[in-house]
């Protein structure tokens, strides 16, 4: 190969640099990207919205009236390794259940309650029930109780209808009243305002 021919090389190559870097430079003389204000797909999460954390259990009150019964006693039968739910029955690892919608908390005297159930005040009403359904060791610190709860209302609900059939029937109803008490004291707290985008000076 001559020095012509090696030359003609040389000369194509440079060309090809000198364009590439021409055409790049042009490039982005003539096209300015620019940011957008918010993302053109939005991402879940990141709207600035910050979602309340959840401290307690969803109204149930509503639900009773018409709770699926076969469905709590279905769901029912965890508890029964521990619990027996007839009249009269023994007491097994946890207390007799006959009758316990409305009754005293703590009340059966041949139970032997831990410290954490003895300290809780009032009766099984649908509240206190809906609470320690939801989550026992968060309602009672210290209980002796295994179970981790009911996370869905109606599940909640349809559990706390069945038990109301075990001996509790004449325990009332929630009232219109109760139910719409209920939701406001449960409703989830409103979430903490977004902070505002820092905008350029």
């Amino acid at each position: 190969m001559n020095s012509f021919e090696i030359n003609k090389i040389l000369g194509a190559i440079v060309l090809a640099v000198v364009t590439a870097l021409a055409a790049g430079f042009i490039g982005g003389f003539l096209v300015k990207p620019e940011m957008l204000d918010t993302d053109v797909v939005p991402i879940s999460g990141g709207n600035g919205v910050v979602i309340a954390k959840k401290t307690g259990p969803d109204p149930i009150m509503h639900l009773i009236a018409t709770a699926d019964i076969t469905q709590g006693q279905k769901i029912a039968k965890a508890c029964m390794a521990c619990h027996d739910f007839s009249q009269g029955g023994p007491n097994k690892t946890g207390p007799n259940q006959w009758g316990i919608v409305g009754d005293d908390i703590a009340a059966k005297a041949s139970f032997n309650y831990s410290d954490a159930l003895k300290a809780l005040e009032g009766k099984w009403d649908y509240d206190e029930l809906n609470h320690f359904l939801w989550k026992p060791k968060k309602h009672a610190p210290g209980t002796k109780m295994t179970y981790n709860g009911l996370r869905k209302p109606e599940d909640r609900a349809a559990v706390i209808a069945w038990l109301r059939q075990q001996g509790s029937s004449s325990y009332p109803l929630p009232t219109a009243a109760q139910i719409e008490d209920e939701k406001q004291r449960l409703a989830p707290p409103p979430p903490p305002p977004a902070e505002e985008p820092a905008t350029a000076e």
